[in-house]
Formats: C-alpha cells, sequence, structure tokens
C-alpha cells in the first residue's frame, strides 16, 4: 500500500476549535466517499501546543491507497473536487504540503487510546542521495530511536523514489511518527540519555536546523 501524508495550517482567522470541528465532521465525510481509500486518519495538534507560539501545522492527514494507480484515478472524480473544494473553507492553502510515502514500521507495539502521536519533518543532508538517507534512517537509526522510552510505536514514512527519478525534490524527505501513553510520558522521554543518542545521530543524515514537528492527538475515520 502507499500512504499519502498531507499537512498544513488553518485558514487566517479561524479558531483552532473551528478549524478541528470542520475537519473531523464536513470534511472527514467527504474524504470518506472517495473510491479505493482504505484507511483514513487525522492528526489534530493538541491544544498545549498553542500556548506559548503557533505549532508547525495544525493537522496532519494520513490516507492510505492500494497503489498509486488507484490514486489517480481519483483525479477527475467528483467526490475528490469536491474534497478540494471544501479545502477552501478551513485549510490556508499556501501552508498545504504532501508526500506519497511507503511506510516502514520500526516498532510496533499497542498504542493507547488517548495516545500523544510526535510527528516530525525530515530533510536529508545535502550530500546524500535519497537511498542513503532512507538506508541510513532505517537501518541505524531506527533501531537507536526505538529505544527511546516510552516509546510504544514507532514508524518511518519514506517518500517514494518515484519523485526523486522524476528530477523533482519533495519539500521533506520522511515523516516519523512515534506514539506515547500521553504528553507526560512524551516529555520525560525527551530528558533520556537514549533520545540524546538519537539527535546525536541526526548529523549523519540530516540536514542541520530545526525539525518541523506537531504533537497530535490521532483520529481514525471509518471509511465507507
Amino acid at each position: 500500500m502507499v500512504k499519502l501524508v498531507a499537512f498544513f495550517k488553518r485558514k487566517p482567522g479561524l479558531s483552532v476549535e473551528a478549524f478541528q470541528e470542520h475537519w473531523r465532521t464536513r470534511h472527514a465525510d467527504l474524504v470518506v466517499m472517495q473510491a479505493g481509500l482504505r484507511r483514513y486518519v487525522q492528526n489534530h495538534t493538541h491544544l498545549s501546543g498553542y500556548a506559548r507560539s503557533e505549532p508547525d501545522y495544525d493537522g496532519v492527514a494520513e490516507a492510505w491507497f492500494d497503489d498509486v494507480d488507484a490514486m489517480r484515478e481519483l483525479a477527475g472524480a467528483p467526490s475528490y473536487r469536491a474534497v478540494r473544494e471544501d479545502e477552501a473553507a478551513f485549510i490556508d492553502a499556501a501552508s498545504m504540503g504532501s508526500l506519497l510515502t511507503d511506510e516502514v514500521v520500526i516498532l510496533d507495539g499497542e498504542v493507547p487510546r488517548e495516545a500523544a502521536k510526535f510527528i516530525a519533518f525530515l530533510k536529508r543532508r545535502a550530500d546524500l542521495d535519497h537511498r542513503k538517507f532512507q538506508e541510513h534512517w532505517r537501518e541505524r537509526h531506527g533501531p537507536i530511536a526505538a529505544r527511546v522510552p516510552g516509546n510504544r510505536r514507532y514508524v518511518q514514512c519514506h517518500v517514494r523514489s518515484g519523485i526523486y527519478e522524476s528530477g523533482r525534490e519533495p519539500v521533506f524527505d520522511g515523516v516519523p511518527m512515534s506514539w506515547f501513553e500521553d504528553t507526560d510520558a512524551l516529555r520525560v522521554s525527551g530528558k533520556s540519555p537514549e533520545l540524546a543518542a538519537t539527535r546525536s545521530d541526526e548529523a549523519h543524515f540530516l540536514a542541520p536546523g530545526r525539525l518541523p514537528f506537531v504533537i497530535a492527538r490521532e483520529i481514525e475515520i471509518k471509511c465507507r
């Protein structure tokens, strides 16, 4: 299966609460009408993430399809057009980006119902091609990150090779997702030597600079 990861900010002037409600109800109803959609997950940024400043994104969506052809068949469908038209009601179009990815499960543990989900956005080092980046991330970095205390589940979303082979550069090269019991468990993990080891390894494959991220609440929407 392939997974589309989309990330975005809310429409200017729209409250966080109104954004989340519209996305969870009106927009979700439109999304799940699409033929070929196998699974759909919304990640709503925790309200605590707005305490000090605006988070990098207000939402991250995940949509699974059998293959790329199944996604292409949606291009001219009225259901897809309705989804895109509704985005203008709650999403800042200039902020929106998406990545077509392959999911690599590094740690497959049980996820608590009210888990805090940490989602980050990675750019590879300029001197690494995407294959070397993905190899290091999966084989070397993945096992290190999986040892962070409190990390219940850890998944890497690797951007599919097609975009690189076409000569284009994606806005990000990968999206890691980690589930913790709650925000307190996530906070405690940040002080651990295991997380320090994870951060130390980043210089081997990531571009320097701050990693955009969100701490979110995951909501799975049942597909029809």
